[in-house]
Formats: C-alpha cells, sequence, structure tokens
C-alpha cells in the first residue's frame, strides 16, 4: 500500500497481519498494524475508533483479536478505511493475462476470459497490450477498427469479469 512514512522517505507500506484492539470502559478502539517496506516502521490502521464495545459483531471482534488474515484483505480493500488512512493499495505488479502462448495468435479469432480473484482496479487495454505483447497504441487501434470486440468498455479502469475476442 502507499503510504508517507514518518521515519524515512519511503511510501510503500506492507499489511503485518496483526491487529491491536485496545477498550476503554466500555469504548473500543482497533488498528491494522502496517510495515514501512524502507525502515520498518510501524504505522496503525485505524479500522474503529471510540465505538462502543456493544455495537461491534462479536464475530468481528473474534476476528480481530485472531489476527485473521481474511479480516486483513477485507479492510485494505474497504474505501472507507483508505479514506480514513489515507492509503491506496499499490495494485503494480498484482496481475497478469496469461494467453496460452504463442500459438494462439495464428487463430482466426481468441476468445478470452478475464477473472477476478480480488477486485483490482485495472486498465483492459493495458492488460490486453502486455498480454499479447502489443503496444497500446497498436490495442486501440484494434479497438478503433473493430478488431477487438467486447460486451463492456474496453476503455477506462475495471476491476469485475469480463470477456472480449480478438479477431485477427
Amino acid at each position: 500500500m502507499r503510504r508517507r512514512c514518518h521515519a524515512c522517505a519511503s511510501e510503500r507500506f506492507r499489511a503485518s497481519g496483526k491487529f491491536r484492539v485496545n477498550a476503554n470502559h466500555k469504548l473500543i478502539d482497533a488498528w491494522l498494524l502496517a510495515l514501512c517496506t524502507g525502515c520498518g516502521e510501524t504505522a496503525k490502521l485505524t479500522v474503529l475508533e471510540r465505538m462502543n464495545v456493544r455495537s461491534v459483531r462479536p464475530e468481528l471482534l473474534d476476528r480481530l483479536h485472531d489476527n485473521n488474515p481474511d479480516l486483513t484483505a477485507e479492510l485494505l480493500q474497504d474505501p472507507v478505511v483508505q479514506r480514513r488512512n489515507r492509503i491506496a493499495l499499490d495494485w503494480d505488479n498484482a496481475w497478469r493475462l496469461d494467453t496460452g502462448g504463442s500459438d494462439q495468435l495464428a487463430d482466426e479469432a481468441i476468445d478470452v476470459s478475464v477473472r477476478f480473484a480480488a477486485r483490482i482496479p485495472v486498465r483492459p487495454v493495458r492488460l490486453i497490450a502486455e498480454g499479447f505483447g502489443f503496444s497500446r497504441a497498436e490495442v486501440e487501434r484494434l479497438l478503433t477498427d473493430g478488431n477487438l470486440v467486447s460486451a463492456v468498455r474496453l476503455s477506462g479502469k475495471l476491476s469485475g469479469d469480463f470477456t472480449f475476442t480478438l479477431k485477427r
């Protein structure tokens, strides 16, 4: 994730997978601990802030106390947590398009189905360009010529499953 470190010039953190929970009478605070990739400094990302203990679901408390890794992933993708802590997820090198080799490029048409394991925002034009070894301008040209067809708009960003057909 991207966030400026207070101790060094690094702008990248990684989640430690550990939570810190603190209760003061009837109020509870919870943080996700993140480590700076440059110096190792620990930052606390606020998950719960001064909430009444009774208003927090018991299963959430259990997951916080158990340092649940799935909860870490869920919270990092939550826009409220991102905004509150001024972080942005770093998706560099988080995806790839497996085209099955160059044998398929000789086919008349290639049907490709893209599935997301997580909601990663990606530019389909960039994904297709890198996956097939084209330039982005070439992919844009394929789009305008009607040789790259999809039910969804391929310009812009997508974070949900989609399919496309590449005609040669």
